[in-house]
């Protein structure tokens, strides 16, 4: 009996062509994947025709209703049905594909909702009447005059309802919603200038605003900083570098905040080119690459990164969301983001986030047990307090024998003046402390680890294992940088057999390996030949450190491989040749420590991102005591 293929038909397939609500629906699920994408399309639109102030209202997550208004140029009445046909756009005129100077350019958003919702446009041009155009499941009504002052209003409502099965994949309202807002934000950290509004009126009504933000003013940087201080928060602003580098054609604008400041997962990364937010994986490994040498691998770096350059240097047209981009020049691209960031940091020196000393206050700060003291007097300055102490001092001072064995004062001198346990006597004059130390002056250590200076305006704490230890490991990659890495030759040389494409991909870096002293040669058909590896490394598993160099190859497109067992020796290496801890320092040992931070980049963090220094202002301890 003959076996029949259930999928061959008796009859002949037939090509047909779909009809248009077929062919929408399908870019629909594209496009259009949850309410937040279809937020995007409509404030991107809102963007596009010039709106200064943009306002979104959603209900149930965004899966009953959608409405963007804004103040923009409008449409007219012979507009609106266009505006509602597959591929019809004023953004582009279709010469050319690379010169993209605006967030839309398909025209698939309006005709997409319209096919898989209930899509109501109203819009009215400057000079002009007011007119609306509904579609529902990609039936469109006729344009009839209506009552607007200006601007577009966009109202979606019931999304997918015309796809059921769409709905099935949605997800909860809060995490819809969460979806949203995010969205928003992001836009408004593009467009700073532009006020943005977002209400949930779930409930009815106005509804209540989860996010509001008024447009800036000022320069670009100054707006972008109020616009991610008002968006990220007030820390990231204080503690974020200014970053702005340009290199053959390609500009990077934004903050990144300091290694101290970072996060458990990259939550806090947000990147953009030419205004539009992407999740590219070039950029977001350069990010990674800018800050390598200073987080440990389980934290992640905080920045918002605007790359400006000509539309025909960059193809947005690579994914229907428009949410990847492609360089011309990709290796320019992650260049200028590392180098940009790698000089911001190194200008730091030794800063360290303030969010460090605000963890300390709260660690030290005790739980409230009544009603807080109320201090009705001033802070006496310090001649009345010199006085006040002489004031307060014994008459008689306890004879030298009955005195502590440490304190050899002469006779008539105030019990104020009495040496305390880990006081650094020699210690420079407060007017010193003043001159051009930002750490101050070590005032003395205690337990044996941890240097008390005096500022100018507070006190600082600094670890001194930590902070020694990082700057000798700055000290090694200096002689490394300068010196290059020493490479010693196999006797014999490992072959590694690997398929062609893997073979091709390994040999295109072989460069910057060698650079490591790595050094890989073809051997033939798909094998290559490991001829050298880095002598610090000592005895290595050639064959296993190429199999991880290309999986890091397959997952960020660069290998840092190499380089981190290189590093990762050389913070070894730093960790045993530094101060101990438990180890007792003379006041000037402890100074040259603190002036040599100063001078020294990336001081503030030590090998494996933590801080090593606190610095605590005099007006904060005093709120420690209650004195304010």
């Amino acid at each position: 009996m003959a076996h029949v293929d259930p999928k061959i038909s008796e009859n002949l397939p037939v090509i047909r062509q779909l009809d248009d609500s077929a062919i929408n629906r399908i870019a629909a699920g594209e496009v259009v994947e949850r309410p937040a994408s279809a937020v995007k399309e409509l404030v991107e639109n809102a963007i596009d025709a010039g709106a200064r102030r943009i306002e979104v209202a959603i209900a149930d997550g965004g899966k009953t209703l959608i409405r963007v208004t804004d103040d923009g140029v409008g449409m007219s009445a012979e507009q609106l049905p266009l505006a509602l046909s597959r591929h019809a756009t004023s953004k582009i005129d279709g010469t050319d594909l690379l010169d993209i100077h605006t967030f839309g350019f398909r025209g698939e958003a309006l005709p997409s909702l319209g096919a898989v919702g209930r899509l109501t446009i109203t819009s009215r041009m400057a000079g002009g009447e007011a007119h609306t155009v509904s579609v529902s499941g990609g039936v469109m009504s006729a344009v009839k005059p209506a009552a607007l002052g200006a601007g577009t209003i966009v109202e979606l409502r019931d999304l997918f309802y015309a796809t059921p099965a769409r709905l099935k994949f949605m997800r909860s309202d809060r995490a819809e919603s969460q979806a949203i807002t995010d969205v928003v934000k992001r836009l408004a950290m593009a467009e700073p200038f532009i006020g943005f509004t977002l209400r949930d009126v779930t409930s009815g009504g106005e509804g209540r605003v989860t996010f509001r933000a008024d447009g800036e003013s000022g320069d670009l940087f100054d707006a972008l900083h109020g616009r991610l201080a008002r968006i990220l928060g007030s820390e990231f602003a204080e503690n974020a570098l200014r970053i702005d580098a340009e290199r053959e054609g390609l500009r990077l604008i934004g903050y990144a905040a300091l290694p101290t400041y970072s996060r458990g997962s990259a939550v806090a990364q947000y990147l953009f080119v030419n205004g539009r937010p992407v999740k590219d994986k070039l950029l977001v490994g350069a990010l990674r690459g800018a800050y390598f040498d200073f987080l440990s691998r389980d934290r992640h770096p905080a920045a918002a990164l605007f790359i400006d350059c000509d539309p025909q240097l960059v193809d947005v047209n690579v994914h229907p969301a428009k949410s990847e981009v492609r360089f011309r020049d990709p290796g320019l691209a992650r260049g200028l983001i590392v180098s940009a960031l790698r000089h911001a940091l190194a200008e730091a020196g030794h800063r360290a986030s303030t969010t460090v000393a605000g963890a300390t206050l709260g660690a030290m700060r005790p739980e409230p047990t009544g009603a807080p003291r109320v201090y009705q007097m001033d802070r006496p300055s310090m001649g009345a307090r010199h006085a006040a102490y002489e004031y307060q001092a014994p008459a008689q001072v306890p004879a030298l024998s009955e005195a502590p064995a440490a304190w050899d004062a002469a006779p008539g001198a105030s019990l104020m003046e009495a040496p305390v346990a880990g006081r650094v006597v020699d210690a420079p004059a407060q007017d010193e402390v003043a001159e051009d130390h930002p750490l101050g002056a070590a005032r003395g250590q205690v337990h044996e680890n941890y240097i008390i200076a005096q500022t100018q305006d507070g006190m600082v704490i600094v670890d001194q294992h930590a902070a020694h230890e990082r700057l000798v490991y700055e000290r090694l990659k200096n002689q490394m940088g300068e010196n290059g890495v020493a490479a010693q030759a196999l006797l014999i040389p490992e072959i590694v057999e690997l398929s062609d494409g893997d073979c091709a991909r390994l040999l295109a870096v072989a460069e910057p390996l060698s650079q490591l002293g790595l050094t890989i040669e073809a051997f033939g058909g798909g094998a290559v030949a490991v001829r050298e590896t880095p002598a610090i490394l000592g005895e290595v598993n050639a064959k296993a450190m190429v199999l991880d160099i290309l999986d890091e190859l397959d997952d960020q497109g660069e290998s840092h491989l190499v380089q981190a067992k290189i590093e990762a020796i050389l913070s070894r290496v730093a960790c045993h040749g530094s101060i101990r801890s438990g180890r007792r320092m003379r006041a000037d040992e402890m100074n040259a420590l603190l002036r040599e931070m100063e001078a020294t980049p990336h001081s503030g963090q030590c090998n494996h991102g933590r801080p090593t220094y606190v610095e605590l202002k005099l007006a904060d301890i005093e709120r420690l005591f209650g004195r304010t």
